[in-house]
């Protein structure tokens, strides 16, 4: 006992401070995608390689409208790679948790040369509503949601609506000492009778649909939802089928999306906060000329 007191006390201070700080991120993290508009030739060979249709095409004519949607991708760096003119790159970005699922949506549309490249660049839809305004809201709705918030713990109940766990390795995580959730006053609780929120990943089963609605009717009021990945979100690599629902969003009323494959422990943690009000929104920018 006393050996384990002394480890202890000598290891010091492994928590880290993140979100007081910045987060400290391995060089080797793929965070999400960033587009270069202006310089970006010629989107078809990122719409080829994407495994989840995260970057789709559509117009006619000598019209292309590309749709970008960080809810579907996996951060799995293909577009980046088939990116010829260098317009897209891996970023190391990860907050990128909303309360509005459109604001993961970016659309361009560009002239087309004979080819199909792009010949300029028309417009730029990046979807990210006032970030203020957003914040706002959110605030507003988690005080509804969160009675005094300040003046209690936050309790979460986790649900694995269908994913392969990698979210939940991430989850987990929260719970040792590098992330410490618990310093927040949050907590994961056995019983959807305890919790506040509702934090689910993978996308809906079919299989899992009844469980699901039964765990989220069971929360006591006011409670708030979490999808948590791309598969919470959209689906991601599983999508729509006989066996999936999709998102989350299909089968409850979801108040922040968390992208990622899976999400880091900062970006759960980062939306998480978000969610209860105690952190903002943070856009995103993108290059258009």
């Amino acid at each position: 006992m006393f050996k384990i007191l002394q480890k202890s006390i000598g290891a010091g201070i492994v928590t880290t401070a993140y979100p007081g700080a910045p987060a400290q991120i391995s060089n080797h993290f793929r965070g999400r995608p960033s587009f270069d508009f202006e310089k970006w030739k010629d989107a078809r060979t990122g719409a080829e390689v994407c495994p989840t249709g995260a970057i789709s095409l559509g117009g006619n004519g000598d019209v292309r409208t590309v749709t970008v949607d960080y809810g579907l991708c996996v951060f799995c760096g293909l577009c980046a790679e088939a990116s010829p003119d260098q317009a897209v790159r891996i970023t190391q970005d990860f907050e990128l948790a909303t309360a509005e699922r459109m604001n993961l949506v970016l659309t361009v549309e560009y002239t087309l040369n004979a080819d199909g490249t792009h010949r300029q660049l028309r417009a730029v839809n990046r979807g990210f509503r006032n970030a203020g305004e957003d914040v706002e809201n959110v605030g507003r709705k988690a005080r509804e949601k969160i009675h005094k918030l300040l003046g209690r713990s936050l309790s979460i109940r986790e649900v694995d609506a269908g994913s392969c766990n990698g979210c939940e390795v991430e989850i987990v995580a929260l719970n040792n000492p590098i992330y410490d959730i618990e310093r927040f006053g949050i907590h994961f609780v056995a019983s959807p009778r305890h919790a506040d929120m509702l934090l689910v990943t993978g996308p809906v089963t079919r299989n899992m649909e009844l469980a699901l609605l039964k765990t989220y009717r069971a929360m006591p009021e006011p409670k708030v939802v979490v999808a948590v990945g791309a598969c919470g979100i959209s689906g991601g690599i599983f999508g729509e089928n006989y066996a999936s629902l999709g998102g989350v969003d299909k089968v409850l009323p979801v108040d922040v999306y968390i992208p990622g494959c899976p999400p880091r422990p900062q970006a759960l943690l980062h939306g998480i906060l978000l969610a209860v009000g105690r952190l903002p929104e943070r856009p995103y920018h993108e290059h258009a000329g």
